[in-house]
């Protein structure tokens, strides 16, 4: 039990670096808190510090999702831990407490940890992802389709209702901080 709790708070303890934030004060662009959509994720560095910064915050954002998880598994925690540490890392970033709980949508944190959770799962995860930002162009309109059938994926490859039930949490939190997003998809002015 102390393990598991372990696993869970380092999860989100570590989920709470900004990959954004700390990289903005390395390299010395503006607090994407405070720039463009004002979300400290990849999409918006790309934005307002380019390509490599975004890239960066990318990886930074994969391995806070992919690291707890690959290490629950590798203690061989039981799978409900192993999603609840899942959780953990996607609500770090989110609601990060080292950043007054002002975090990003937690797309890239949440794919990693399905990839570490179950690879086919987040494989598919993937392909939806990249299928859906490939015909629309529009990256929120793929991460929220992916994220709806994230529940569904995990289901098929695990058969346990528990476990699937944190994925649907990760999923309703996801999309959920998509809000101003499906406002624009919605008015059309969506970028």
């Amino acid at each position: 039990m102390l393990e598991s709790a372990a696993l869970i708070l380092f999860a989100y303890l570590l989920g709470s670096i900004s990959s954004a934030i700390v990289l903005s004060k390395i390299m010395g662009f503006k607090d994407p808190r405070s720039e463009g959509s004002n979300n400290p994720g990849a999409t918006n560095v790309l934005r307002i510090a380019g390509k490599k910064a975004a890239f960066l915050t990318l990886v930074g954002d994969c391995l806070k999702g992919l690291i707890p998880v690959l290490l629950a598994r590798g203690l061989d925690a039981d799978p409900l831990v192993v999603a609840l540490t899942a959780f953990a890392a996607f609500s770090g970033h989110c609601f990060p407490v080292f950043f007054h709980f002002r975090g990003g949508k937690g797309v890239a944190t949440a794919i990693a940890a399905t990839v570490g959770f179950n690879w086919i799962a987040g494989t598919i995860l993937i392909a939806i992802w990249l299928l859906f930002a490939r015909v629309f162009k529009i990256s929120s309109l793929a991460a929220i389709i992916s994220f709806c059938a994230l529940p569904l994926l995990i289901y098929w490859r695990e058969q346990d209702l528990q476990v699937s039930i944190v994925f649907v949490a990760i999923s309703a939190i996801l999309v959920w901080r998509h809000k101003s997003n499906i406002q624009r998809l919605i008015q059309g002015s969506e970028s």
